[in-house]
């Protein structure tokens, strides 16, 4: 036993050591070969005073004890390296909270719209972990849209939306008024949809080696799979290191043969994204449905880096493919590395959504519940447009969408891109007024022309907060249409609990939001006003996402307490 117990411990520390080895970078995963190699391999990476040992030990199955017990390892046993760990490195695109406007001087606020909701389920992530998010994470928009929106249903894909509008009290500044827009889009019949032809581009690299991403991954594009008809195809498209084609384009009846292929992928190597990219665009193309959608789905932690790392170069690579008619949307997985930055900016040039899958629960929602909003859009390119009234609104503050904002011009430029609406998606947005006499957020100035360019005040016009429009085109179109409604004083309501209530829950959600990006706008809201504004607006809740929402709310204010000691 003693000759054997200093084989046995150079032998488990040259396998600890292989497994560990890189652990901060990206991980190859094991390759078969023979157990002397895995000897010498092991040797090479232990430390020098146990590399003699090893050199000269028999195979594998002599770093096993003799019996009893019999216990010896099978000769091509090596252990799976350990998943990947990172922590600190999350990237997202740090952009200035939308701020105060006077009406007389910027009358006009354009944005794109934004179904994304990859911050929520960000946000969720962080909490869970009793982790309060960083600031540049929240983005309102994208936790108000997680929630679909009980707004009337348009009657025709004729006009694909319908306009909701709501106005009432602010909750947290006494005096100001919030404008609710609500759209809702035309929900496309199963047996009419449009074919799709669909290539998963799956990020295999080392990075992926953790319970919450490659195997997540796996079984979340397999639940996709299911919701697929038999005239769908699918292709799958992996990189690490280098990339390659693992699936060519196949029938979605040919369920199993797609989920095998699924379940084969391994996690080892670094991030060759853009050469995958590439080739997912190649394989789109050359099995192109005219008439069907055609869209490459990118699953990734985002963290490329080797090829093309450069955010601009690949934006415009993609910028060039959606314009032949091939979208892109992002399903991103994991924390520690997580690079929202890119992955936004891909998905918002691609014509797709970004999704942030954290749980099985969660990509039962994007991929199942919600297969056809994700997959099929009714309308791209669409922007929204308000014009405020100067002679009832003196000034207004768009919540959220900071990355969406356009130039006022931008508009009618039917060259500009914007976003897309899925299959009966909801859109909500949310402005803060401030009434003419009401407490401003901006103080006049001093040489301020007063009365320049004041319209006439007319009935018309006293009635009105403002004017909106929608501008938007159909999948296949690239002339855009127009809509357009008046914000008028029949939409008001006295008090705040007289607002209808999903204005009521969206309101306690970008509550919830300004909270944890810091309250800059909150005025007197707190943790306990957002679960009152929540719980009295929770109404139907099929599926739970309410009331998960009034938990992580209540996991904010614990996770705050424990921040601020």
């Amino acid at each position: 036993m003693p000759r054997v117990l200093p084989l046995l411990t150079a032998g488990l520390l040259s396998m600890a050591l292989a497994a560990c080895a890189g652990q901060g970078n990206e991980t190859m995963p094991p390759a078969a070969h023979a157990p002397e190699q895995d000897i010498i391999v092991s040797a090479q990476r232990a430390a020098p005073g146990d590399q003699a040992r090893a050199l000269h030990a028999e195979p594998r199955a002599a770093f096993a004890p003799p019996p009893p017990p019999p216990a010896p390892m099978i000769a091509t046993e090596r252990p799976w390296p350990p998943a990947y760990q990172d922590v600190g490195r999350d990237k997202f695109a740090n952009k200035e909270q939308n701020r105060f406007q006077q009406v007389k001087e910027q009358p006009v606020s354009t944005f794109s719209i934004d179904v994304d909701t990859a911050s929520y389920a960000f946000v969720r992530a962080s909490l869970n972990r009793n982790v309060l998010p960083q600031p540049a994470a929240v983005r309102p928009e994208e936790m108000i849209n997680y929630f679909p929106y009980d707004y009337a249903r348009p009657q025709s894909a004729a006009q694909p939306f319908t306009s909701n509008i709501a106005v009432f009290p602010s909750p947290w500044t006494a005096g100001r008024k919030l404008v609710r827009i609500g759209i809702r889009g035309y929900a496309v019949q199963q047996a009419t949809r449009p074919h799709a032809n669909l290539v998963f581009l799956i990020d295999t690299s080392g990075s992926m080696n953790a319970p919450d991403k490659l195997p997540l991954l796996k079984r979340s594009l397999s639940m996709l799979v299911d919701r697929l008809d038999a005239n769908d195809h699918v292709a799958i498209v992996t990189y690490a290191g280098s990339a390659g084609t693992v699936l060519e384009p196949t029938p979605a009846s040919a369920r199993q043969k797609i989920v095998a292929a699924l379940d084969r992928l391994d996690a080892g190597g670094s991030t060759a994204g853009a050469e995958g990219i590439r080739q997912a665009y190649a394989l789109a193309a050359a099995h192109f449905d005219p008439k069907g959608v055609n869209r490459v789905m990118l699953a990734t932690d985002g963290d490329f880096n080797v090829g093309i790392t450069d955010t601009e170069e690949l934006k415009g690579y993609i910028e060039r493919q959606r314009d032949k008619g091939i979208f892109l949307s992002v399903l991103g997985f994991g924390m520690g590395n997580y690079n929202d930055a890119l992955m936004q900016a891909l998905a918002q040039n691609g014509n797709g959504a970004a999704a942030y899958i954290d749980t099985i629960g969660e990509a039962r929602k994007a991929l199942v519940e919600e297969a056809s909003a994700t997959l099929f859009p009714i309308a791209k390119d669409v922007k929204i447009q308000v014009e405020f009234n100067p002679a009832t609104v003196a000034e207004y503050r768009l919540v959220g969408y900071e990355t969406r904002m356009l130039a006022r011009e931008d508009f009618d430029n039917d060259r500009v891109d914007a976003g897309d609406v899925g299959s009966g998606q909801t859109v909500t947005a949310l402005y803060e007024i401030v009434p003419v006499g009401g407490p401003r957020a901006l103080p006049d100035l001093r040489y301020a022309v007063r009365g320049v360019g004041k319209p006439a005040a007319t009935a018309t016009s006293a009635n009105e907060y403002g004017f909106l429009k929608i501008r938007y085109k159909a999948p296949k179109s690239e002339r855009s249409q127009l809509i357009s409604t008046p914000i008028s004083r029949a939409s008001e309501v006295a008090r705040f609990a007289d607002a209808p209530q999903e204005a009521r829950f969206a309101t306690g959600v970008a509550a919830f939001a300004e909270l944890l990006r810091g309250g800059r706008y909150g005025g007197t809201m707190g943790y306990d006003d957002v679960l009152r504004i929540a719980t009295g607006a929770r109404g139907t809740d099929d599926y739970g996402y309410r009331s998960e929402f009034i938990q992580l709310v209540r996991a904010a204010k614990t996770a705050s307490a424990i921040a601020a000691l």
